[in-house]
């Protein structure tokens, strides 16, 4: 047994090797957190994979200055809110977004089938507001624009950013925590084939249940269905799906788009033919690949509006 963990140590070390930093969300007490049996668990029988997430953290990627943009991007992998498929929507990702200048941190997590919440379905979006308010805390350790912080979401992990831009917060200015005082707002988000929606046709059942429960009640169905959750101040969104995706219909990204649209605020929406469900960079797909490209010129678009 301990020559195993000595090996899956060894094997996630080597995966996470070009990591800067890697930083707990919380000092001390986590918040909507009790004490469990339960223990993290780390899968890398082909991706890396992780589930039950105990203490949830960051891992920053930091791009060479000689090309920072001075933008960051938070990534929160998919996985049904059941694990995270933390290479492949994760690391995989991180790396493509360095090699173009910036900063990409890691956001691993809690998920809400584990028993050490509280109350299950808080916890996702309160690790990720953390995780917003610390890229802005160290922004200028790590070379960042506070006002330049985003959020990028696969598939349930989508579903949490799409939550971010429409239940952030500014900040607790009477906090006794510097990070609680500083805004959760992102800049901008990326949503690749997100779940949006927790209605019948649209919703994906298992990120559904696994978030909210087998017998939701109406109140927590609409709260978390994103579609009716568009303020006047959400961020600029960019959305990429696939319209073969069988897992999460393509109409969740169309209903999300559609109510930015109605609210006046900026969206970009790319919808390829094929690429069905969880395609990532999309490496093995020609044509579909080219989303990351469409990606970045947006980004820089951005970039230059500041």
């Amino acid at each position: 047994m301990k020559y195993k963990l000595l090996i899956l140590f060894l094997l996630v070390s080597i995966l996470l090797h070009s990591q800067d930093y890697k930083i707990n969300l919380w000092n001390g007490k986590v918040p909507n957190n009790k004490e469990t049996k339960e223990s993290e668990k780390w899968d890398t029988t082909d991706f890396v994979r992780v589930s039950n997430v105990q203490i949830p953290d960051i891992a920053v990627y930091l791009p060479s200055k000689r090309i920072a943009t001075r933008q960051a991007v938070v990534i929160c992998p998919g996985g049904a809110y059941m694990r995270l498929a933390y290479q492949w929507e994760g690391i995989e990702i991180a790396k493509w977004l360095n090699s173009k200048g910036i900063a990409a941190i890691i956001l691993k997590y809690r998920l809400p089938v584990s028993s050490n919440n509280i109350v299950s379905y808080e916890s996702p979006l309160l690790d990720a507001k953390r995780a917003l308010r610390l890229v802005r805390y160290n922004a200028s350790k790590w070379n960042i624009d506070t006002a330049k912080v985003g959020i990028m979401g696969f598939s349930a992990g989508g579903h949490l950013a799409a939550s971010l831009v429409t239940h952030f917060d500014y900040g607790n200015p009477f906090s006794d925590d510097p990070i609680e005082r500083l805004s959760s707002r992102p800049n901008f988000a990326i949503l690749m084939y997100p779940v949006i929606s927790m209605y019948e046709p649209d919703v994906h059942k298992g990120s559904r249940e696994n978030l909210l429960g087998k017998n939701p009640s109406e109140e927590l169905l609409k709260n978390f269905s994103n579609e009716f959750q568009v303020k006047s101040d959400t961020p600029p969104v960019f959305i990429v799906h696939a319209s073969d995706d069988k897992t999460v219909p393509v109409n969740n990204s169309l209903l999300f788009y559609k109510a930015l649209i109605d609210k006046g605020i900026s969206a970009e929406m790319h919808i390829y033919p094929f690429g069905g469900h969880g395609f990532s960079l999309g490496l093995d797909k020609e044509y579909l690949n080219s989303w990351t490209d469409r990606c970045i010129d947006w980004l820089k678009w951005l970039n230059q509006k500041k």
